[in-house]
């Protein structure tokens, strides 16, 4: 074998050492970012899921707003990717209690049930304004001493917490906004900064408060979090007071 052709081979050989070593990291660093997703929404492969909608606010029962079935994909993406499966169930007909199987929860008071029931058990210290009367306060969130107040399409505000009930345990995600598109804010947020979430919180119940601003020109598009209120969220009112 003459100098010239050994060089080819080495050179070959190099190539896929370096190809293969190359794919292993990818892999390697896809598969632990895959893990640390399944682990943060409860979701191992194969494992079910709750996605639980809303009614539409003035609509007929049954029907649900399009921002929120949009809010839907956004959460069926991040599932697929997991390797879960998706069991969607009407606020109105899930008779369970949390904790067996992770749960996607959307929607305010107003409009869901279960959200009502995961505030009274699980964060006590919200109080959200369900009024059907006009007025400044109709859908304001109480929290901490503070007054969110809703101000049709320039300023809204979204609950978006984690909540599990002790180890082993699989998580709640309650989305409860003041509007349909504040609650597709809120899924997409969730979806865009869950590796953040993650690093923050380490696995633990969360409670954040989200900033929908301008939605008219922006839709769920400009979302940020304005503040961490997991400590108030947690406490029962009275007692904060």
């Amino acid at each position: 074998m003459n100098d010239d052709v050994r060089n080819i081979v080495l050179g070959v050989v190099a190539t896929a050492i370096s190809g293969g070593f190359g794919w292993f990291t990818r892999t390697y660093v896809w598969r632990r970012a895959l893990r640390r997703k399944q682990a943060f929404f409860g979701l191992p492969a194969g494992s079910d899921c709750l996605f639980v909608v809303n009614r539409q606010m003035g609509g007929t029962e049954g029907s649900v707003h399009r921002n929120d079935t949009f809010a839907l994909l956004e959460i069926s993406a991040l599932i697929k990717d997991c390797g879960a499966n998706l069991q969607i169930v009407s606020h109105d007909a899930v008779r369970q209690g949390f904790g067996e199987r992770a749960e996607f929860c959307i929607g305010g008071p107003a409009s869901n049930n279960r959200t009502t029931a995961h505030l009274a058990s699980m964060l006590p210290g919200i109080r959200v304004d369900t009024s059907a009367e006009p007025g400044p306060d109709r859908g304001a969130i109480h929290v901490g001493g503070e007054t969110y107040r809703w101000e049709r399409g320039q300023a809204e505000y979204v609950v978006l917490a984690r909540l599990t009930t002790g180890p082993g345990t699989r998580p709640v995600f309650l989305i409860s906004g003041q509007t349909a598109v504040s609650n597709q804010a809120g899924a997409r947020f969730l979806a865009r900064n869950h590796e953040r979430l993650a690093r923050t919180y380490r696995g633990n119940s969360f409670c954040v408060l989200l900033k929908v601003t301008n939605s008219d020109a922006y839709g769920p598009d400009v979302a940020e979090l304005l503040a961490d209120v997991t400590g108030p969220a947690r406490t029962p009112a009275a007692a904060a007071v």
